[in-house]
């Protein structure tokens, strides 16, 4: 395995510098599992968003960060774990820079 010189994250000045974006998972009393997709604004770790549901695929992720961008704009910079949730070449034709 090759050896990593992880870099601190840079903090934030501002609203919209970087929103974290992330997945995660949990099951009912009943066994049903369910997802969240959940975005917050690294600045002032404001939840922008919480999308909950049995599936979610990577257009609808798309859609919901474009909603958030319609009222508040995209940020400079998008962090995430680059799971594999976010392989999808939904995501191909976004700004790289995001």
């Amino acid at each position: 395995m090759p050896v990593r010189n992880p870099s601190p994250l840079a903090t934030p000045e501002a609203l919209n510098q970087s929103w974290s974006v992330d997945f995660m998972h949990d099951a009912l009393v009943c066994g049903r599992r369910f997802r969240t997709f959940n975005v917050v604004d690294d600045f002032n770790r404001e939840v922008l968003s919480i999308e909950i549901d049995l599936n979610l695929p990577a257009q609808r992720v798309v859609r919901v960060l474009d909603r958030i961008a319609a009222n508040r704009g995209y940020p400079v910079m998008l962090r995430m774990d680059n799971g594999l949730p976010f392989e999808s070449t939904v995501f191909a034709h976004k700004d790289p820079a995001i």
